[in-house]
C-alpha cells in the first residue's frame, strides 16, 4: 500500500466510511454535476447601468482607469488616444480572440498591432475579458491561445475589453458565466482575476505599482 492509500485509508476508518459505499459516491458525483448556486449578495438583483457605475467606480478605486465607447470598432480609436495620453508608443500586442481580431485596426494607421504572446519585450498588451464582477472592480480573463497568459503579466501597460453585458454583479454570477460559456471538460487551464494594476507594499508599506506586472490597467468597456 502506498503512502496515499494509507492516509486515505485512516481517513475512512475514522469517518467510519467503507471504500465501496455506493450513497456517498453519488453524492459525490451529483455535486459535481451539478455545481448548486451559491447565495448572491443582494446587489445582484442591480440593473446593467447600476453594475457599470459600481464596476468604474471599484476599478478606480484600486488605480485602474476605466472609458466605455458604443461600438468594438470605437476599441482602436480608443487605444490609440489612450497610448498618446499616457505618452506610450502606438504598439500593442493582442491575443487571437475572434472579437479583437474584427476590430478594424486598420482604421488607425500609426497603431502597430501584433498577435501572439508576449515575449517580455512588449510595452502594451490587449486582452479581451470573459466577463467582470462589479463588487470588486475584477475582471475574469481566461486563458488559451486567444488570451495568452503572458499578455497580463508581461507588459508594463494592460488594457482589456469587456462587453458592458458581460457585467455580472457578483463573483457568482460571473462565475457561471464562465460555466456556461466553456461547459464542463473544457474549462481554462487558468482564470485570471485581475484587480487594477500589479501593486506591492513589501517595503517599508509603501504601494508600488507594477511590482510584479503591469504599472498600469485600462480597462475599455463596449456598449
Amino acid at each position: 500500500m502506498s503512502g496515499r492509500d494509507a492516509v486515505i485509508s485512516r481517513i475512512r476508518r475514522s469517518l467510519g466510511v467503507a471504500e465501496d459505499e455506493a450513497t456517498r459516491r453519488l453524492t459525490v458525483a451529483r455535486r459535481l454535476e451539478t455545481a448548486p448556486v451559491a447565495p448572491q449578495p443582494a446587489q445582484a438583483q442591480s440593473s446593467p447601468a447600476e453594475r457599470f457605475d459600481l464596476f468604474r467606480e471599484k476599478a478606480e478605486a484600486v488605480s485602474a482607469t476605466v472609458t466605455r465607447v458604443a461600438s468594438p470598432g470605437e476599441v482602436p480609436t480608443e487605444i490609440a488616444d489612450y497610448l498618446r495620453g499616457q505618452n506610450l508608443a502606438p504598439r500593442i500586442r493582442r491575443g487571437a480572440d475572434p472579437r479583437l481580431g474584427a476590430m478594424p485596426w486598420k482604421s488607425v494607421p500609426t497603431l502597430e498591432v501584433w498577435a501572439g504572446p508576449s515575449d517580455g519585450n512588449d510595452p502594451v498588451g490587449l486582452s479581451h475579458a470573459l466577463g467582470a464582477a462589479a463588487e470588486t472592480g475584477t475582471l475574469f480573463v481566461t486563458s488559451g491561445a486567444d488570451n495568452p497568459t503572458t499578455l497580463n503579466f508581461l507588459p508594463e501597460t494592460h488594457i482589456v475589453v469587456v462587453a458592458a453585458e458581460d457585467i455580472e454583479a457578483s463573483y457568482e454570477a460571473t462565475w457561471q458565466r464562465l460555466r456556461t460559456t466553456h461547459g464542463k471538460g473544457t474549462m481554462p487551464r487558468t482564470v485570471n482575476l485581475i484587480s487594477g494594476p500589479s501593486r506591492s507594499g513589501d517595503i517599508e508599506q509603501t504601494i508600488l505599482l507594477g511590482a510584479h506586472g503591469p504599472k498600469r490597467l485600462h480597462i475599455i468597456v463596449v456598449g
